[in-house]
């Protein structure tokens, strides 16, 4: 089986050290672990003109390539997940292939998006919660964007999250072992 390890891990200055720790885990479980800076060839990316949409083609060659993903959504650089990682499980689900996901914040994602927009955030005279601009809080108790537990829930994926101090929200790697661990079982 091999496994696409979606994240925003790629952003890490210590990306290269992850994604072998990753992949030892994904192979101690007898799985093959995919990063999306593994070499790929493919032949769009090949001759695209521009760095991004090679990177771009590559993970798409990656993630088509792939039996299942696990996805990092580990809140990055706001109350949600990773804008990236998010399209790439949605691109998985699509394919009809398993999903799953993991998160070292354990809090739903109505409390960090109000955590987020501070006293910008505000009950309404309905008593739902509100932004600046009056916008509605998603508010279902879920780990993040109701399309994104949806997903996982949909595919029969598993969705482990986990409190984890401040300074190893990057590198715990407990939650992603777990994911493995209910990918390889199933």
């Amino acid at each position: 089986m091999r496994i696409y390890l979606a994240g925003p891990d790629v952003f890490l200055p210590d990306a290269a050290l992850v994604a072998a720790q990753k992949k030892r885990i994904c192979a101690e479980h007898g799985a093959t672990g995919v990063f999306p800076t593994d070499p790929v060839e493919d032949a769009a990316a090949d001759a695209a003109t521009e760095r991004f949409l090679e990177i771009y083609l590559r993970n798409e060659a990656h993630i088509r390539a792939c039996d299942a993903l696990i996805a990092n959504l580990t809140p990055f650089r706001g109350p949600s997940a990773d804008a990236g990682t998010i399209y790439e499980l949605g691109f998985m689900r699509a394919l009809g292939r398993p999903v799953h996901g993991y998160a070292n914040v354990a809090q739903d994602f109505t409390c960090r998006t109000r955590a987020f927009l501070g006293p910008l955030a505000r009950q309404d005279a309905t008593g739902r919660w509100v932004d600046e601009e009056g916008l509605h809080l998603e508010d279902f108790g879920c780990h993040d964007n109701l399309m994104i537990d949806g997903g996982i829930r949909a595919a029969g994926g598993a969705l482990f999250t986990r409190a984890v101090p401040p300074e190893r929200r990057w590198h715990d790697l407990e939650a992603f072992e777990a994911c493995v661990r209910v990918l390889m079982e199933r």
